[in-house]
């Protein structure tokens, strides 16, 4: 519980993924994190499946790896693919989607899926762990104030009680209808798509035995040109029985008036059981922040930005925004963070959501409708319109092109550009961009060598460079570890740098064979 007469370093609106994994990105570089929670109980709908690779390297990062793949509802070694299937699941024209294999060399573990009431549930017993971190449930803001050196926020308890939480900085990780984004004076800009959406949760033997036709696929997505590139979408609860669905219906429905069960067999092209478990509606769009802080106040995950769940990025996007979001407070809490350091967490993680948006959500739903109003089978013949279908299935291209980076930041020395979600994935070290793996000259893997703070990969190179390095850090009082390697380990070859500086959220912030080791550092805290 909550110690209201003391000030923490950071407190937290939001007890979901993003705001629970926060607290435990400062608690673990020991700072004091009170997190409230409006709901007493977990989430039970099981929304944000599926996790990248590089969201599995937070969960490293954050000592409960093991512990989510073990949270997994489909049995381990049964695969997490993806397919896209024109008009029904039983059409016969589909193809693979959402190959995020493909990416796997370049990240530190693989990728997973299972429903984010998993992933939250092992998220706090993770921090439970942690020493400094409070959780309060069913505490629901309703005010904020913010002075020179803190933030408070006022918290109506469950028995009508309201209390005030004072922070040194307040960060709101409450949704996509944010209060303190409210509060605060934040304001979004949208791209309404004026559709109501649904979404089902689902019990059927009878789907999960025609599927078997389709092994290793945990989610499907069917096309049909009357819903105007909009997606009919299918997953995996379970293996065997529970499923989600999600699909734009009519404006104007309820449970009462639709025909739920109709509609699923429309997308399946079969009669199948069907035993309702939630039924529930959402509007479509997409709404991003016009910036992700007020003074002391950050925002971070839905409360920035929201989208229709199109390929997974809602919980990964907020995950991100809590890796860069979380060393930059902690800088400034040690001491060590230069004043322009938390205006890059809107300079940096704003534009990727926005790439995000406009390059693989709404791209998406415009490609496809253009493609469903310009071919069927009807028009081209059915062996036509089958190599067409499947010349159209650009998976590996999406996967890679996904690569969010920010190169051209205030903060990394490197090639001119501007943080994007576009971007290619290589083993070359490039300012902005994430640190790919690799094995240094003892078979130790790079990320394993990793400090807390800054860390210089010195591979092969000078070692009196790497000692003015240490000399610059220690004058701006930073945390830098430095890692010696030789010039033959595999990390030298791929990174194609004898010097490479690595943020504390795994991001390169420079690599080189020389430069000034102060100018470099002071840039990557914020001091330039």
């Amino acid at each position: 519980m909550f110690d209201f007469d003391k000030t923490y370093d950071v407190v937290i609106v939001g007890g979901g993924p993003v705001g629970i994994g926060l607290a435990i990105e400062l608690g673990q570089r020991g700072h004091t994190v009170a997190v409230a929670e409006r709901t007493p109980k977990l989430h039970a709908i099981p929304k944000g499946q599926n996790l990248t690779q590089r969201t599995m390297e937070h969960f490293q990062a954050w000592g409960c790896e093991d512990e989510i793949r073990a949270a997994r509802t489909v049995p381990k070694g049964y695969g997490i693919g993806g397919m896209t299937s024109f008009r029904t699941l039983l059409s016969g024209y589909h193809y693979d989607w959402l190959q995020r294999d493909l990416v796997r060399p370049y990240y530190n573990t693989a990728n997973e899926r299972l429903p984010q009431y998993q992933t939250e549930a092992v998220l706090r017993a993770r921090a439970a762990e942690v020493p400094g971190i409070d959780i309060g449930l069913g505490w629901k803001a309703e005010g904020l104030e913010q002075g020179d050196d803190s933030a408070t926020v006022t918290l109506r308890g469950q028995d009508g009680e309201t209390r005030r939480l004072t922070g040194r900085y307040v960060v709101g990780a409450d949704g996509s209808n944010s209060t303190i984004r409210e509060l605060a004076g934040i304001r979004q800009t949208r791209s309404e798509h004026d559709k109501l959406m649904v979404l089902l949760v689902f019990r059927s033997t009878q789907l999960h035995e025609l599927l078997t036709r389709y092994p290793d696929k945990q989610f499907y997505c069917v096309l049909d040109r009357e819903l105007a590139g909009y997606w009919m979408f299918f997953g995996r609860v379970d293996l065997g029985s529970t499923w989600f669905f999600h699909a734009p219906v009519p404006l104007g429905t309820t449970r009462e008036n639709f025909d739920f069960k109709a509609y699923l067999e429309r997308a399946v092209g079969a009669e199948i059981d069907v035993d309702f478990e939630h039924i529930g509606f959402w509007e479509l769009r997409i709404a991003l922040a016009d910036h992700y802080s007020e003074g002391r106040v950050f925002i971070a995950g839905d409360a920035c930005h929201s989208h229709p769940p199109y390929g997974g990025y809602g919980i990964n996007t907020g995950l991100e925004d809590v890796r860069n979001l979380g060393w930059k407070l902690a800088a400034m809490l040690e001491g060590w963070g230069g004043a322009q350091l938390l205006d890059t967490y809107t300079e940096e993680r704003q534009p990727v959501f926005k790439g995000t948006a406009d390059h693989f959500i709404e791209r998406f739903i415009h490609e496809d409708r253009d493609f469903l109003n310009a071919h069927s089978p009807e028009q081209d013949g059915e062996a036509a319109f089958r190599e067409i279908w499947d010349n159209r299935n650009q998976a590996a291209a999406e996967v890679m092109r996904f690569e969010p980076n920010y190169q051209g930041s205030s903060i990394v020395t490197g090639e001119p550009g501007k943080p994007d979600a576009l971007g290619t994935h290589e083993f070359r070290a490039r300012g902005g961009h994430h640190l790919a793996p690799a094995t240094l000259d003892d078979g130790q893997g790079v990320f394993e060598a990793l400090g807390p703070g800054f860390t210089l990969l010195a591979l092969g190179a000078d070692a009196g460079v790497a000692g003015r390095f240490e000399e610059a850090a220690a004058d701006l009082g930073l945390p830098l570890k430095v890692v010696p390697s030789g010039a033959g380990c595999e990390a030298r070859t791929r990174y194609e740098a004898p010097l490479v500086l690595v943020r504390p959220d795994q991001y390169v912030a420079w690599a080189g064979d020389d430069g000034d080791p102060r100018e470099i550092l002071a840039r990557a805290v914020g001091r330039v």
